[in-house]
């Protein structure tokens, strides 16, 4: 059964004033042009106010903008309208969460489930590990022996934890993850033939954070790869043994991130990002789509743009486009 929340809960949710019946139910969100009774939509600015307006959608979320216009369907007026939205629509987005163990799943004896947990069909839970309370485990997981998941975790379909992994709560990992793999650290002996340095450290995972889906994240070499609390990781993110992620940082999909190297607290990475081993990316720096970053770099600069390879400043980065363009056309005259 769908549920309801009224248009006051919601605005508490969010922090948000409502102009209009706080009563109303809403069931739950839509875009302007999908919305159905009972949905509430998002308007970023006075021209989609105005569509919403002429929408089905029972209630609107939108800006200051919205304060003084005259309108039949109430409205919440926020400061951030999108961050609004974002914190509402979590009460409408969480899946019905399963309870219980399916009967073809494989929990080894000495295996801690918590109460509330789902353990969904062909996981294999091996001896020691640990679930915690209102967690689920999607078909096909693999959590290895001694792994550590926390509470209210979910864990999607064919996610593989391998041992020496711990994760806080809340954590979130999205399908065909890999979570705790060996690293890519080898040594070449006289003849030039590779050796594999001892991969045997851990993986910490902290409270909050959220991993997209075909991600792989390697165990430390001798110590800890770490992500720390409320990262934010998209799909096919690499991150290389020894690596630590800072607090809120946000990476985009396809970034490779090498061994020993540090993000610090709420750095940007951009898709296709590629990050060199020992490399160190300053709190509050962005690193654009597409930029490269050599080894045992620092990348330093609060709220700084950097973009190219090797990556600089975006403005000196346009900068030095903007005179080969130049030397370009005297070559051609």
């Amino acid at each position: 059964m769908t549920a309801t929340h009224t248009l006051s809960a919601l605005a508490t949710q969010c922090d948000a004033t409502i102009r209009g019946d706080g009563k109303v139910l809403i069931s739950g969100i839509a875009s302007i042009a999908s919305a159905q009774p009972g949905c509430l939509v998002f308007a970023a600015d006075a021209g989609k106010l105005e569509d919403a307006l002429r929408s089905a959608a029972t209630a609107i979320i939108a800006g200051q903008f919205a304060g003084n216009v005259n309108s039949t369907k109430p409205i919440l007026v926020a400061r951030n309208p999108k961050l609004a939205f974002a914190r509402v629509s979590r009460l409408f987005s969480q899946a019905e969460h399963r309870q219980g163990r399916h009967a073809s799943a494989q929990v080894h004896p000495s295996a801690v489930i918590g109460a509330r947990t789902w353990v969904g069909s062909n996981v294999v839970v091996d001896e020691n590990a640990r679930v915690g309370e209102g967690s689920s485990l999607e078909s096909n997981c693999v959590i290895a022996a001694g792994v550590t998941v926390g509470c209210d975790c979910r864990i999607g379909p064919n996610v593989t934890i391998h041992s020496g992994t711990s994760l806080g709560d809340r954590v979130r990992v999205q399908a065909g993850t890999v979570l705790g793999s060996a690293g890519f650290g080898y040594v070449p002996d006289e003849r030039g033939h590779y050796h594999l340095f001892p991969q045997i450290g851990r993986l910490i995972i902290e409270d909050d954070v959220e991993i997209g889906a075909n991600c792989t994240i390697d165990r430390g070499a001798l110590d800890a790869t770490v992500i720390r609390r409320g990262a934010k990781l998209d799909n096919m993110v690499h991150v290389g043994h020894n690596v630590e992620v800072g607090e809120n940082v946000v990476i985009a999909a396809q970034t490779g991130i090498s061994g020993s190297s540090v993000i610090e607290a709420n750095a940007i990475i951009g898709g296709q990002v590629g990050i060199a081993d020992h490399v160190r990316i300053a709190a509050g720096a962005i690193l654009g789509a597409q930029s490269g970053v050599p080894s045992n770099k620092v990348v330093r600069g609060n709220g700084i743009v950097f973009w190219g390879t090797p990556a600089r400043p975006i403005k000196d980065y346009l900068k030095q486009l903007a005179v080969l363009a130049r030397l370009s056309r005297q070559k051609e005259k």
